[in-house]
């Protein structure tokens, strides 16, 4: 189903559906859309399969030196940025959107495929990044975000992993990708990591591709990629082997 075929009932009949949104608070909205303004996100931005708005923080400052941090309460290095501040670009960001609030944060819960068809279900998301030690955290107790973290690593600050969670997203969204099929057979989809992938030359260095994916023989072939992707999902990562055979 393409973008324009997307739809919705109301009692007045059937409307275009809104676009997948997402709203991106930032110090650095130039970073913007960055490597989603290419390749296929590209494309569907240019389309608009989705839209992008990146708000700069700085706005809100109430000095005119648009001053968003201070020196953290209790002595340390580096600072902070000020709760005040913060809610105000976050009322900005949510004025008139019925969408997820996230902060992206190492201390946040690690986001997996699951939650990123979840989001990628809805209307769109809120994504906060922050900078420097971080944020106050009574603007994180007031506006409740959901906390999220790509990994146990620390990064300058979150923009980064609001391109890659947008990114994650955005290839989710009808139309994106062609064909529905391929997104169906990916990583963490099923619970597994993936199958191993081989194209010409047939031979190459000395290595042949696996005679079954040159065998013509259809049920062959999904047999052996279920049981390539189990395979390797055992020896790389058995804690989703564990989870898939727990459920």
């Amino acid at each position: 189903m393409t973008a324009a075929q997307d739809t919705v009932d109301t009692r007045a009949g059937i409307r275009p559906r809104a676009p997948w949104t997402a709203r991106v608070l930032t110090l650095f909205p130039e970073m913007f859309p960055g490597p989603l303004g290419f390749s296929l996100a590209g494309q569907a931005l240019a389309r608009g399969q989705w839209r992008l708005e990146a708000i700069d923080i700085r706005d809100f400052a109430g000095d005119k030196h648009r001053t968003v941090d201070d020196s953290p309460f209790g002595g340390g290095p580096g600072m902070v940025m000020r709760p005040d501040v913060i809610d105000a670009a976050i009322a900005r960001a949510r004025e008139g959107f019925e969408a997820p609030l996230a902060f992206l944060t190492p201390r946040g819960k690690p986001l997996d495929q699951a939650r990123v068809r979840a989001l990628a279900d809805g209307p769109g998301v809120v994504l906060l990044c922050g900078r420097y030690e971080g944020i106050d955290e009574r603007a994180i107790e007031a506006h409740r975000p959901e906390e999220i973290s790509l990994g146990d690593f620390v990064l300058s600050g979150g923009e980064p992993a609001a391109l890659a969670l947008l990114d994650a997203c955005v290839r989710l969204l009808p139309g994106v990708i062609g064909k529905d099929a391929s997104l169906a057979e990916e990583s963490f989809e099923r619970g597994l990591l993936e199958y191993p992938h081989y194209t010409r030359p047939q031979v190459w260095r000395g290595r042949a591709v696996p005679e079954v994916l040159v065998s013509g023989h259809h049920d062959k072939v999904r047999a052996w990629r279920a049981a390539e992707a189990e395979r390797i999902t055992r020896e790389r990562r058995p804690d989703l082997w564990r989870a898939r055979a727990g459920k």
